[in-house]
């Protein structure tokens, strides 16, 4: 396999966007191109490099994520696809590693991810640097020791950084453009690709690293979009996906989620919502498990005060 685009959606954080293209500069295997699905109403400015990007515009106000990388792969000239979040920076190896990993097996692969503290993109910062402070996400599983190791639980499909052949990608469908704004869509779309029989996997390699910034766990400022798509997957599958954060929602008082009833939003996040969920400027992700402790550690308490 010798062509290979990288696709990418972009809405603000610019130097993020950059970084990307400089890790793409370095690969040993040289991408076709670099597509950018922009959700916003101005192209970007973006460092010259030695493979063509585009950007391609995607209308839409509600953060149209499944259009965009539809849009996206459409659009691509390569034979295989790497769909990167913009806030990743992919090592020299990744596209090599795709590559060889897709020669292999015609499915979804999912490569590595480790997160880096906020002080570790400052200007001049190395491979080496970043190897030294990232870590591994809590709730997220490490690559197999070698090669590829099939996933048999569509669940953990997470498109932070995967690749497929673009042929499957479009014979598959793409991610169900009913989704919008964040949230169920890689769920989704992993579902398909179960009931369809193509594989999904875990490679080792294909290393990406994870820029910080500020987000919240569970995503209380996508309150709105998660209970629709989360009723939206109910609606296609005859069950609820996200239940984690729809748990902690609920532990939260923000939603009624009572089954075979429509999801309804209680009351807007406050500020006291927002400090709990946040992200600490020491930590390099935000993570929903923690909350969730917290949040049923208070239940308990309540519930033996009561007693």
């Amino acid at each position: 396999m010798t062509s290979v685009s990288v696709v990418t959606l972009a809405k603000g954080r610019p130097d993020h966007l950059r970084n990307m293209i400089v890790g793409l500069s370095q690969q040993s295997h040289a991408p076709a191109e670099l597509v950018v699905a922009v959700m916003q109403d101005t192209r970007y400015e973006l460092p010259a490099a030695c493979f063509p990007i585009r950007q391609i515009m995607i209308p839409g106000d509600a953060l149209p994520l499944a259009s965009a990388r539809n849009a996206a792969v459409r659009a691509a000239i390569g034979d295989a696809v790497i769909f990167l979040d913009m806030d990743c920076i992919p090592t020299p190896g990744m596209i090599a590693d795709y590559a060889r990993g897709l020669d292999t097996l015609d499915g979804l692969l999912m490569g590595e991810v480790l997160y880096l503290p906020g002080e570790a993109t400052m200007p001049g910062w190395t491979w080496d640097g970043f190897a030294a402070v990232a870590v591994r996400h809590s709730d997220r599983r490490g690559p197999p020791a070698q090669g590829l190791e099939l996933c048999n639980d569509y669940r953990c499909f997470w498109s932070l950084n995967f690749a497929m052949r673009r042929a499957t990608f479009l014979a598959a469908g793409g991610f169900d453009e009913r989704y919008l704004g964040y949230g169920g869509e890689d769920t989704d779309f992993g579902k398909l690709l179960d009931r369809r029989g193509v594989p999904i996997a875990w490679t080792r390699g294909a290393l990406a690293y994870h820029q910080y910034h500020r987000h919240h766990m569970p995503p209380v400022h996508h309150l709105d979009s998660v209970v629709r798509n989360a009723q939206v997957f109910e609606a296609k599958w005859g069950y609820r996906t996200m239940g984690h954060w729809l748990h902690a929602f609920r532990l939260m008082g923000l939603i009624d989620d009572t089954p075979g009833a429509p999801i309804r939003i209680l009351r807007r996040p406050d500020a006291a919502d927002l400090a709990l969920t946040g992200q600490l400027s020491h930590q390099p992700y935000a993570n929903t498990t923690s909350v969730i402790r917290l949040l049923e550690e208070r239940v308990r308490q309540a519930d033996t005060a009561a007693a």
